[in-house]
């Protein structure tokens, strides 16, 4: 019941947060400079015309009229028409998002993969070159730009060595899978590989050094804990002290981090996404603001606010159920 209780109030704090990002996506279009009439009119247009167009879009309502028939549609899953395609922005939108979230949830499954058994072998080899070596590895992948790092990776992987694609998405994974399972072929996996590895490096590379020293940290907390050193005591070997027990602790904090980042690393995939022209919500992103196409920029923005806030309901959620008294502060 108090778990409930305590998603429930998540859920409603979650409502108030999106309409919050709503409003500011809304207000963004008023506050910016350059009028979206020019962007549609031709150069040459008249006056009239000019006046015609903003009545037909709704720019000369008055801004409360607007704000509330923006709310309403959204409601309805209606984010408006392209100013430059003249289609529905919501259909642009969601035909990019299966991308990025492919993108956010390989460079997740990297990062997690790598950055935990690194901490693990950083904490239990402490002060010695396996604790250097992934201490410096955490500097380096946190001081490192992903722009920068992703430019390399296409320098050295698939310019240089042609192992990797250079640019462009290849088949999904659900495309690739469905091949393999219909087909019995792994072309389409290796082909998915091909495109998808090098972006998920980039993407990953901060998250990966992030959860590597939290991971370091919280294993050498629990490994000088009493409970550690009375199952040592009890004589259970010490890859069973170390897995089941002081690691099993460490996650919990991790599980946190782990949501907040893969949201993050949804709306922060812009940068990555232009370098190796993946089609998701950040080449979308980057085009609409550069034709101040101001549907599809804030159907995008909303899609990616929704998106995090979302993730980190699921997470308090998770975060409560593995610790119960969460629930009950």
């Amino acid at each position: 019941m108090a778990l409930g209780r305590f998603v429930l109030k998540r859920a409603l704090q979650g409502i108030v947060v999106v309409w919050g990002v709503v409003t500011v996506v809304f207000g963004l279009r008023f506050i910016t400079p350059g009028n979206p009439i020019s962007v549609i009119a031709p150069l040459d247009a008249s006056p009239e015309t000019r006046q015609a167009i903003a009545r037909e879009l709704g720019l000369n309502d008055p801004l409360y009229v607007q704000y509330l028939d923006y709310l309403l549609g959204l409601l309805q899953g209606d984010m408006g028409y392209s100013y430059i395609s003249n289609t529905q922005a919501s259909a642009q939108v969601f035909a990019r998002l299966p991308a990025t979230l492919e993108l956010a949830v390989v460079a997740t499954i990297v990062a997690v993969v790598i950055s935990i058994p690194l901490g693990v072998l950083s904490a239990t080899r402490r002060n010695e070159p396996a604790d250097y070596g992934a201490t410096l590895f955490s500097l380096a992948g946190i001081s490192t730009p992903n722009f920068w790092l992703g430019i390399m990776l296409v320098l050295v992987f698939a310019v240089q060595l042609e192992i990797f694609k250079t640019s462009g998405r290849g088949p999904g994974f659900v495309s690739a899978l469905s091949m393999l399972v219909t087909q019995g072929s792994a072309a389409g996996l290796l082909s998915w590989l091909s495109y998808i590895t090098l972006p998920a490096l980039a993407l990953g590379t901060y998250f990966t050094a992030l959860i590597t020293r939290l991971t370091r940290s919280g294993m050498l907390d629990e490994l000088g804990s009493a409970y550690v050193k009375a199952v040592r005591a009890k004589g259970l070997p010490e890859t069973l002290v170390r897995y089941k027990h002081a690691l099993r602790n460490t996650l919990v904090p991790v599980i946190t981090v782990l949501g907040l980042q893969l949201g993050t690393l949804i709306g922060g995939a812009v940068i990555t996404e232009a370098v190796f022209d993946w089609p998701g919500l950040g080449t979308l992103v980057i085009t609409s603001i550069t034709a101040r196409d101001w549907p599809i920029l804030q159907g995008s923005l909303v899609v990616i606010g929704v998106g995090f806030v979302l993730i980190n309901i699921a997470v308090d959620t998770l975060y409560a159920y593995v610790n119960p008294q969460v629930v009950y502060e």
